[in-house]
């Protein structure tokens, strides 16, 4: 994978990070019980998250420390193969507490690629 394909992963990672961010702003939890529109839309943009990040390959991972990569992408598989069951706190949780967090990492990364570049 050359470093422009990373680079476009990475950003796939924070844009439908930020994307999941903004659809949750203002909203509460019983929100994703009641909003079938909300529920499917989080759990595709985290489900893009982990398969971008599941294109990256291990020796570029390495260079990320501050990003739990193995959470990430079994995040992405247990979103997929166990969509029937999904518990929703869970997801709740991780939109609320880690996305940030993550888009942050993902900020400072792609700010320090772009001024090397």
């Amino acid at each position: 994978m050359s470093k422009h394909d990373v680079s476009i992963a990475l950003r796939h990672m924070r844009d439908h990070a930020q994307e999941a961010l903004a659809m949750v702003e203002g909203r509460t939890r019983p929100d994703l019980d009641s909003n079938r529109m909300l529920n499917l839309s989080l759990v595709r943009l985290l489900e893009v998250v982990g398969e971008a990040a599941n294109r990256i390959p291990p020796a570029e991972r390495a260079k990320y420390r501050g990003i739990p990569w193995a959470d990430i992408v079994g995040l992405r598989n247990r979103l997929i193969h166990g969509y029937h069951e999904v518990d929703f706190d869970i997801l709740w949780q991780i939109v609320t507490l880690d996305l940030s967090r993550l888009v942050g990492v993902l900020e400072g990364i792609l700010s320090s690629e772009t001024s090397a570049g």
